[in-house]
């Protein structure tokens, strides 16, 4: 199945003096073009930026209820695991389930030397406190999809690049996602930075709090974004998301650095 145009995954190479390297994801039924400008900013600091397509994304919608986040994690993984063979320290950074998923990353690498400098997240889902998320298991066997989660955005003209229908066998694999990651949030002992919009009508606040409170970083701090709904890297407060994320990975370089 051949991908939308404008929803190709794109690696920024920054050539063999860039002094890190950024693995950046998407979230649940989107694309790379949600989070394009971001990895162009942090390209412009002098980082290179990678970021996958992640399976059954940026084609049709059918397609993600043939995957699971199995498949949406080995694509990460297996990028930022390119990344790092550059020699140099890799930040991890996601949109919505793009933070879910390099959060698992920081989990599974946790102690190893591939584990990675830092986590840059906007506003990343763990959990959902709608009951009838409860029925997802169920629902998904008779139907294929509910009307879609895309285009959460404050700034008028603003668009994201993503699916209309929400695939619900797909959702279903990500609630086991969210299981899993919220279990061993515990592992995760690298920076961490939270970019949370105050309001957002795909991922509730209770996510946030989940990840602040359980995991075990020493330094971890959170932005409240007040002019972006849920898609924050097209929205208003994108320029405080951009400049804080090229300070943040600086910082992760710098001799006296978080850790």
């Amino acid at each position: 199945m051949s991908v939308l145009p404008g929803a190709e995954p794109f690696l920024l190479d920054a050539g063999p003096d860039a002094p890190a390297a950024v693995l950046l994801s998407h979230g649940f039924t989107g694309t790379p073009q949600s989070i394009r400008p971001w990895g162009e900013a942090l390209h412009a600091a002098g980082y290179t930026v990678s970021c996958p397509l992640l399976p059954g994304h940026g084609t049709r919608w059918p397609d993600m209820n043939r995957t699971t986040w199995h498949d949406w994690y080995k694509a990460v993984e297996d990028e930022y695991l390119s990344l790092h063979s550059r020699g140099v320290p890799v930040v991890a950074g996601g949109l919505s389930m793009g933070g879910t998923l390099v959060t698992r990353l920081a989990e599974v690498h946790a102690g190893k030397a591939t584990e990675p400098a830092g986590l840059l997240l906007v506003n990343p889902s763990y959990l959902t406190l709608r009951k009838d998320a409860a029925l997802l298991p169920v629902v998904s066997r008779v139907l294929g999809s509910f009307p879609g989660i895309s285009d959460d955005i404050k700034k008028p003209g603003a668009h994201e690049l993503a699916y209309d229908r929400l695939p619900l066998k797909a959702a279903a694999s990500l609630s086991q996602l969210w299981k899993v990651v919220r279990a061993d949030l515990g592992r995760v002992t690298v920076p961490v930075r939270l970019y949370r919009s105050a309001e957002d009508h795909v991922v509730e606040p209770a996510s946030g709090e989940a990840l602040l409170a359980g995991v075990s970083s020493a330094v971890k701090s959170e932005v409240v974004l007040r002019e972006s709904y849920h898609v924050a890297t097209l929205d208003n407060d994108a320029p405080t998301i951009f400049a804080g994320s090229a300070e943040f990975v600086a910082s992760l370089l710098s001799p006296a650095g978080h850790r």
